[in-house]
């Protein structure tokens, strides 16, 4: 008996256990009690498996978005001013270190924009070397929907051509050829008559837009070239900082501390997971209390099991006692129940996992689950799983159903055949 107490079920385990999940009405019908418990563990892994994704998908979204004009690493300066004058020597230096794919030189600044009109508004500059090859720094080479990087103009009187995101375009009501007005906000000259700092206005004429799919990016980025950015920040022939991109993103804290080394002081590493790590940490933490809240679900649905299977010992005891009485042993008894819980546990988790990947299929395909992309910088809900995550939930979901037949099935194998008879 010890011997088949862990061993394979039996056909006859098999056929009681079928019998039990059926209902009593129809041999071919399975019983209220058997629907809700599958149902409920398979609304758990539906809801874990979307609400997983979900987190995924905005975590990997935003990380793409991000880094579409914003690069691994920057390699700037202490102090107020960002400036880096021996640029070239720095850049040589960054270049040699292993794990760096490029870079290139940047500016960054912000500057008054107006369209000519009686609304102007605030707005980041970026100046950068318009590489459109495969080892451009950024990605945003490939987001330019009209015109292109050339910034070429040929209109009479104009500083230079620059880019706008196609958000900021459409809030100032400009086009690829239009005028607009840039004001540096850090290069002004004082007056001699007056005593006072006057700022100088600058024509640029609307060469491209672009359009990243990040609302930070397409509602208030300018771009134009860097000897442009150059001497429209006064920086003359210095630099901003030094924009880098990785072989592995997620390396960047690691290289960016070795920069540091090599470089030594004055200059400092910049990586993007340090300048997002609020947001993405606020995303991890939302993924793990999402996680916890929908897996209390599946522990409901789990006491689902334990009901219906207690219900089907209380109902079966006489016909326990019987088959106890014909030989049956008791382990044979706690395996039949031991099946139906597996079963109710297989069959929920993949419907379960069937729904939860449609869905997430769905919903990120369409995107029509919309959000504020003020708000999160996306204008859709993105829905990303991930293998880990499905193994994880449907181990889980598993390992619960079987549990909740543990009291169950030694309720049942715990019947003597007299007692069972006896019941009423």
């Amino acid at each position: 008996m010890a011997t088949r107490r862990f061993g394979l079920p039996t056909a006859l385990e098999w056929r009681l256990a079928r019998r039990y999940l059926r209902s009593r009405r129809s041999s071919r019908a399975a019983s209220l009690n058997t629907v809700i418990s599958t149902g409920g563990v398979a609304v758990g892994v539906t809801a874990l498996i979307v609400v997983l994704g979900v987190m995924n998908g905005l975590r990997n979204d935003l990380r793409e978005r991000i880094l579409v004009a914003n690069p691994h690493l920057r390699v700037l300066t202490y102090g107020a001013g960002l400036r880096v004058d021996d640029w070239r020597k720095v850049l040589a230096e960054v270049r040699k270190q292993p794990g760096v794919v490029t870079a290139a030189p940047e500016v960054i600044s912000q500057a008054g924009i107006t369209a000519g009109e009686d609304y102007g508004e605030g707005v980041n500059l970026l100046g950068f070397d318009p590489d459109t090859g495969r080892h451009a720094v950024t990605s945003l080479p490939q987001s330019v929907t009209k015109g292109d990087l050339s910034f070429k103009t040929d209109k009479p009187g104009i500083d230079g051509g620059l880019l706008l995101g196609n958000r900021l375009a459409s809030r100032l009501g400009v086009y690829p050829g239009d005028i607009v007005t840039l004001v540096p906000v850090t290069q002004s000259k004082v007056n001699a008559a007056l005593g006072v700092a006057v700022p100088r206005f600058w024509k640029f004429e609307v060469t491209g837009l672009f359009n990243t799919g990040m609302f930070q990016y397409d509602n208030q980025f300018v771009v134009m070239s860097r000897q442009t950015a150059q001497r429209f920040t006064g920086l003359g022939e210095a630099v901003s900082g030094i924009a880098v991109r990785l072989v592995d993103p997620d390396r960047a804290p690691e290289i960016g501390a070795a920069l540091e080394k090599r470089l030594g002081y004055p200059y400092r590493a910049l990586d993007w997971q340090t300048q997002n790590s609020s947001l993405f940490s606020a995303l991890q933490l939302e993924k793990l209390a999402m996680g916890l809240v929908i897996f209390f679900i599946m522990v409901v649905a789990a006491f689902n099991i334990v009901g219906t299977l207690i219900m089907v010992v209380t109902d079966k005891t006489k016909e326990i006692g019987i088959l106890r009485a014909m030989g049956l042993t008791s382990s044979a008894v706690a395996r039949v129940f031991l099946i139906q819980g597996a079963v109710i546990g297989l069959l929920g988790t993949a419907l379960g996992l069937l729904f939860g990947l449609t869905i997430a299929y769905v919903v990120d395909e369409s995107g029509w689950v919309r959000i504020n992309p003020a708000v999160y910088f996306i204008d859709h809900l993105p829905v990303h799983t991930q293998l880990s995550d499905v193994v994880l939930v449907v181990v889980a979901s598993l390992a619960i159903a079987i549990l909740a037949t543990v009291y169950p099935s030694r309720s049942a194998a715990g019947l003597t055949p007299v007692e069972a008879i006896r019941h009423e």
